[in-house]
């Protein structure tokens, strides 16, 4: 197994340095979200969305209840609330709410329709989520905004695509402005979460796709949470989550790419090949502007942390593991979400444990992912968005 790299932060004055690191470093951790009595948790549910410095996250809000220390310490008798966070200076400071047009039917949100319109995929200020109620048996939800997050649209019905149930998380490529492909995960026959598919709409989301699968049903565990990038016109990577055995494990993070736009897909390989206990953790996938791939997950055996590995190939091979931030008090850590700023630093924004028995918080780290080695990749075409 690779061995894990800990960056030590660096001191506050390389923040006002523009040019890249020649090696990854942290630069800080910042708070997103904390309120004593609370919970904030998983923004890989629900997406990262920026436009130059100004970033918007969306996380989950609850009421801290501690229960034991094998499940999520919140109050299940009240549905969690979708809350979003925004930053306008590249995440070194935020604000939180909970945008009541962004509430799904189950959480005191008004019913879901058919779109009446199509979504305008190319306007310079959209964001697209999707969410869902239930893992194993959804269903799932759409919303879209055209004023950065700040009012949805929604929430729409999304389609099953004929399975049991589809437990729809943002992952989204934008190929034109009525053209995209969303990467979900759909329940398995015997109820179970569950394995990963790609769709497409061709109209702006009025009607869906299946496309493809992508990788077999798991047997007794499950494949899912996507974060997926574009390569070229071509070529779409794809990394998400694997469980083995049901909640048992052992739990990795795996790579899969199509060649063909997405029609078949191919085994890459295991980019983590460890993510912890308690069926492990989600991925967050970017492509940086000079090429490279940055990916960043929550490990959740002791030493808790959140780390990151990057690529210069595509995907093909890995770094160690970068240790980006340790000392989390519990497994109840990650969920991460990723964006790279115009500078090149990445915001990497994660739910976080200081104390087993209080509240969760909605942390962000700010690191620089250092000089790529050689020439770049050559820029996708077709931009990509999550």
């Amino acid at each position: 197994m690779k061995k894990a790299v800990l960056l030590i932060a660096l001191p506050a004055l390389l923040a006002s340095i523009s040019a890249p690191s020649e090696r990854p470093g942290v630069l800080k951790h910042v708070s997103v979200y904390k309120e004593a009595g609370r919970y904030g948790g998983w923004p890989a549910n629900h997406g990262i969305w920026s436009w130059g410095n100004e970033i918007v996250v969306g996380f989950s809000g609850a009421d801290f209840l501690w229960n034991d220390e094998d499940r999520h310490p919140y109050d299940r008798s009240k549905p969690e609330e979708p809350w979003l966070a925004r930053s306008l200076d590249g995440g070194e400071t935020w604000s939180a709410g909970a945008p009541p047009s962004l509430r799904a039917p189950f959480q005191g949100g008004p019913p879901a329709l058919e779109p009446a319109e199509p979504m305008d995929f190319g306007h310079p200020d959209f964001a697209m989520t999707l969410r869902f109620k239930d893992a194993q048996t959804g269903p799932s939800f759409l919303f879209y905004s055209y004023d950065r997050g700040k009012t949805w649209r929604g929430p729409f019905n999304f389609p099953s695509f004929g399975q049991v149930a589809i437990a729809a998380r943002t992952d989204y490529i934008i190929n034109g402005r009525r053209d995209a492909f969303v990467f979900v995960t759909a329940a398995k026959p015997i109820g179970r979460e569950g394995r990963v598919l790609c769709a497409r709409t061709l109209d702006g989301g009025m009607t869906w796709q299946f496309v493809a699968w992508i990788g077999p049903e798991p047997k007794n565990g499950f494949s899912i949470m996507p974060s997926s990038v574009r390569l070229s016109q071509s070529e779409i990577l794809t990394t998400f989550r694997h469980e083995e055995n049901f909640r048992r494990g052992p739990n990795w993070i795996e790579a899969w790419r199509s060649l063909d736009n997405g029609a078949t897909w191919e085994f890459l390989n295991r980019v983590v090949p460890d993510t912890g206990a308690k069926s492990g953790n989600p991925p967050s996938l970017v492509r940086l502007k000079e090429g490279r791939l940055a990916l960043t997950w929550g490990f959740r055996s002791e030493p808790y942390s959140i780390r990151a590995r990057i690529s210069d190939d595509n995907g093909r091979t890995w770094s160690d593991d970068i240790v980006l931030r340790d000392g989390g008090a519990a497994w109840d850590v990650g969920y991460t979400r990723s964006v790279e700023r115009p500078d090149g630093r990445i915001v990497t924004v994660y739910y976080w444990c200081r104390d087993a028995k209080k509240e969760r918080t909605i942390e962000a780290t700010i690191w620089d992912p250092g000089k790529r080695a050689g020439r770049p990749a050559p820029a996708a075409s077709i931009k990509g968005v999550r």
